[in-house]
């Protein structure tokens, strides 16, 4: 006679592709992020350093873009280390960078490669995120799925 455990299986290991998917779209996160506090830390010494039209407005857009650099930055983290919760800021860094893709195609100059890079990087994020291999390997359920606790 056996006796069998009610205890719910273990999880299974993260895959090859499931691994690839989550890096590569912390490798995004990272990226914009990374750009966001460099162009924020340009323009905090620009406002010091520079002459710009109003030194105090420079100084707080720096500040306020280097902060807000670190939302994907700590969103990259969370997703290398598998924590459910950083996939809503990298979903919601994918989605604010599309309106200023946008705004960069329809400008002049360099800046419209930027914004196709931008562009491109931006649906690539999200469309991993959406990935349902890529929810399943950061332990979110789809909605209606049964609770594994219950």
């Amino acid at each position: 006679m056996s006796t069998q455990q009610n205890a719910s299986p273990a999880p299974a290991p993260a895959g090859p592709a499931k691994r690839d998917r989550i890096t590569l779209v912390a490798g995004l996160n990272a990226l914009e992020g990374a750009a966001l506090a460099v162009g924020g830390i340009y323009m905090l010494v620009m406002g010091l350093l520079g002459r710009p039209d109003s030194p105090q407005q420079a100084e707080m857009g720096g500040i306020t873009i280097i902060a807000l650099g670190l939302i994907p930055l700590l969103a990259a983290r969370g997703l290398l280390l598998r924590r459910s919760w950083s996939r809503g800021p990298a979903l919601i860094t994918q989605i604010i960078a599309l309106p200023v893709a946008w705004t960069l195609l329809r400008s002049h100059g360099a800046l419209i490669p930027a914004g196709i890079v931008l562009a491109v990087v931006a649906v690539t994020g999200l469309v991993l995120l959406i990935n349902p291999t890529t929810t399943a390997a950061l332990g979110i359920r789809a909605p209606g799925a049964p609770r594994d606790d219950a």
